[in-house]
């Protein structure tokens, strides 16, 4: 597995560096700064026919030298939702999916590698997207590796005859064996590239944050990373393949529900199906993706995993956004009209926690109330939960909380919305090209380049070393010293107690409902919740 200067012959013209892998030979393109990309590598065999809903197997060999200058197609999924500013359909879509993309920087030797997961809601997402581009990270130093994994029903469907058909007796987890495959492609041939397969970050936003998380607690996942950067992820908690908990169905009795809803005779009536009418009829149907509590992939709830110090023991990134719902704002329910109905509807839901809900978000302004108890609910919560959690393990944990608003932002009420710190992180400032068409583009100016530079170098750092640091910035201290973290504004600021009593709060509610095992903890939130549980003596286990 090396690196030669070989050109062959290539229909695009843009062909530079050859590198040899366990798998064959890929040509790769020439980018500016003395990067090489290598995009559309397959690292699983097209999982389609009898392979649909099947964990991948890893590609087959290829006797030539394959180009690697384009992308490979996204995973098949549901259409954008219109006026989104996420809304960005793939170029090219398609069952055979399983590729991966690689940026090489400059002469690496021994370089820390970098490995995104893309957010979507585990629906969607496509490691193409302009907001994604590798380039900028591997000229700091790393090697960069993005992904794509089966997302939707093709990637997160259980059913009783699929579990019959495994080893494991499990279905549902496709898309993290899909995510688990990549890794091991990489431990086995990222040196070629200049890659360290022994210091590999893996990074994600949203659904990647999660799928992150959860691949922290998969056995199966164990020592394929080193350490983790986990943006605006969230800690649900996930379907049993074959009981109820949490007030959630079985995962297999959801897949029996779907079948019916498409009028499908168990499994192989739903691989005859085209799979654009299947990915579509399940997304209109409701259908939604999630994780599966199987025993095999994911053992035990995340939040039990945590709890039980089982995770995976590496360092870790851990934050979120000040306006993470602004752009999300369908999680929040019809508001009340007055003070005084948002304040009888607390105190019906919260009980004897109404009064610290209240002093956490108050009535003297609904809306923003509303919008701070989602995020911190599903964000923040989550955020300084995992940071604690490694501090517990003994492994040093970074928290950010991302509050960075522009003109283009404040414009549209979007201030610090979630996932905008991607343009930053992946140093896409002033190069638009492949966004979402309704994205609100940051200036190209000196401030905003002066922070991509500042979070670029903060993550490249901790990927080499474990410690996150940049250049004439502030010092980002771990957690554990007075639960410290950093304030990634046009200038970062070191604080400490990141929103006093927010914690504290959403740990109680989570707790009991752990305890009452009635209702999970991802949507019941603020005034969407169902009357929070009395307290217990302690939370109960799987």
């Amino acid at each position: 597995m090396t690196a030669d200067t070989a050109e062959p012959d290539d229909p695009f013209g843009k062909v530079g560096m050859t590198v040899r892998t366990s798998r064959g030979a890929l040509a790769g393109a020439s980018l500016a700064g003395g990067v090489t990309a290598f995009r559309g590598i397959p690292y699983a065999e097209p999982p389609v026919g009898e392979l649909r809903w099947k964990p991948p197997v890893a590609a087959a060999a290829w006797p030539k030298v394959r180009s690697a200058v384009e992308f490979g197609a996204a995973c098949l999924q549901a259409r954008p939702t219109p006026g989104s500013i996420y809304a960005q359909e793939p170029e090219r879509m398609s069952e055979d999916c399983l590729f991966l993309n690689i940026w090489r920087p400059p002469q690496p030797s021994g370089a820390p590698v970098m490995v995104w997961l893309h957010g979507g809601a585990l629906r969607g997402g496509d490691p193409a997207s302009g907001l994604y581009e590798g380039s900028a990270l591997a000229r700091k130093g790393v090697v960069v590796v993005t992904l794509n994994y089966r997302v939707g029903v093709l990637g997160y469907l259980a059913h009783p005859q699929l579990s019959a058909e495994s080893a494991h007796a499990s279905s549902g987890n496709y898309g993290l064996l899909d995510q688990i495959e990549a890794l091991r492609w990489v431990r086995e041939n990222i040196a070629a590239f200049g890659g360290d397969p022994g210091n590999v970050t893996l990074f994600g936003e949203s659904a990647g944050a999660l799928s992150a998380i959860e691949l922290m607690s998969s056995p199966l996942a164990r020592g394929l990373f080193h350490k983790v950067i986990l943006q605006s992820g969230y800690l649900v908690s996930n379907p049993h393949l074959k009981r109820s908990r949490f007030g959630l169905p079985p995962a297999q009795a959801t897949g029996q529900w779907l079948a019916r809803e498409l009028s499908a005779n168990g499994v192989a009536a739903l691989r005859a199906m085209d799979a654009v009418s299947l990915v579509q009829s399940a997304a209109a149907a409701g259908f939604d993706p999630q994780a599966t509590i199987d025993g095999w992939v994911l053992p035990q709830q995340i939040v039990e995993c945590f709890d039980r110090g089982e995770q995976a023991a590496v360092p870790m990134i851990v934050g979120f956004n000040e306006g993470e719902i602004r752009s999300l704002r369908f999680f929040l329910p019809p508001l009340p009209a007055s003070a005084a109905e948002y304040e009888s509807r607390v105190r019906s839901i919260y009980g004897d926690l109404a009064p610290a809900y209240l002093a956490q978000y108050p009535a003297t302004d609904i809306e923003e109330s509303a919008l701070a108890a989602a995020r911190d609910a599903f964000y923040g919560w989550s955020a300084e939960r995992l940071a604690r959690a490694q501090t517990r393990l003994g492994l040093p944990a970074f928290l950010y909380y991302f509050t960075h608003r522009y003109p283009a932002q404040e414009a549209l009420r979007l201030e610090a919305f979630h996932a905008s710190e991607l343009p930053y992180e992946f140093g896409r400032i002033g190069t638009t090209e492949g966004w979402p068409r309704l994205w609100p583009r940051p200036p190209d100016d000196a401030r905003e380049r002066a922070l991509s530079e500042s979070i670029m170098s903060y993550f490249t750092s901790f990927a080499r070393g474990g410690v996150p640091t940049a250049p004439a910035a502030a010092e980002w201290r771990p957690y554990r010293e007075n639960r410290a973290f950093i304030e990634l504004r046009a200038t970062p600021e070191s604080a400490h107690h990141l929103l006093p009593g927010m914690f504290e709060l959403h740990e109680e509610v989570i707790a009991r409902r752990r305890a009452a095992g009635t209702q999970h903890w991802y949507l019941n939130v603020g005034l969407a919740s169902p009357a929070v549980p009395p307290p217990a003596s302690q939370p109960v286990g799987d």
